[in-house]
């Protein structure tokens, strides 16, 4: 469609680019490239901030057949530090053979999740490729009715996973099933993850969903 009528496609992948669904990029999962793509996160792997853009060459190929040029900044663009960081974070991923892993280990999270806590009744979907998955929590299972959004499902399952009994970090989202209903979280283990730790992951957050829900619907109850 875009190629069609002459829009760009232009993909956010600073969540799930650079290696995090088991290829550097996700878009070359599905046989479609985009004309513009931002990128950071797994970029630098935490060791610095940093992002970038690409660009396709038929958008620059427009740019030189017209201004030939393209004028833009950033106050801190182009950081060495953080272009360095980056640079080695993507070597150790070549070096180490972490795409790999992130796409082996991925199909063990998909496995164990599935066998885990994909049939209780307060999870309604379980979505994700390579080590970025993310676990839908709702009223009804057969009507995926969601939570009321003073409910705070989602970031109340991340602050009980914070304490000692679960010491598992999970990401809570919400506002998506109509932009304010709709709570998940999202499970991203690293790019080197082993499978003893998967095991152990799936484990916790498994005891973790379990246990909250129990409490939650005991409160419920008493009050």
């Amino acid at each position: 469609m875009c190629d069609k009528y002459g829009a760009l496609l232009i993909m956010d992948e600073v969540m799930c680019g650079m290696g995090r669904t088991g290829t550097m990029h996700a878009w070359q999962q599905h046989g479609v490239v985009p004309d513009i793509q931002t990128i950071g996160k797994g970029l630098g792997g935490g060791y610095q901030p940093v992002a970038g853009v690409l660009i396709h060459r038929r958008v620059i190929g427009a740019l030189e057949k017209g201004s030939g040029a393209f004028i833009h900044g950033q106050t801190y663009q182009g950081h060495p530090i953080a272009c360095a960081a980056a640079l080695q974070v993507q070597r150790i991923i070549q070096d180490e053979h972490l795409l790999a892993n992130v796409a082996k280990m991925g199909k063990m999270l998909s496995s164990l999740l599935e066998t885990s806590i994909s049939r209780h009744p307060n999870v309604g979907d379980i979505r994700g490729r390579g080590l970025f998955w993310g676990i839908e929590f709702v009223q009804d299972k057969v009507g995926k009715q969601p939570f009321n959004a003073d409910a705070n499902i989602a970031m109340r399952i991340c602050e009980m996973g914070l304490s000692e009994d679960y010491a598992i970090a999970v990401y809570p989202g919400s506002g998506t099933a109509d932009g304010i209903l709709g709570d998940h979280i999202i499970l991203a283990p690293p790019f080197n993850v082993t499978d003893r730790e998967v095991g152990h992951i799936v484990e916790r957050l498994t005891r973790l969903v379990n246990n909250f829900f129990t409490r939650t619907q005991a409160e419920m109850y008493l009050n």
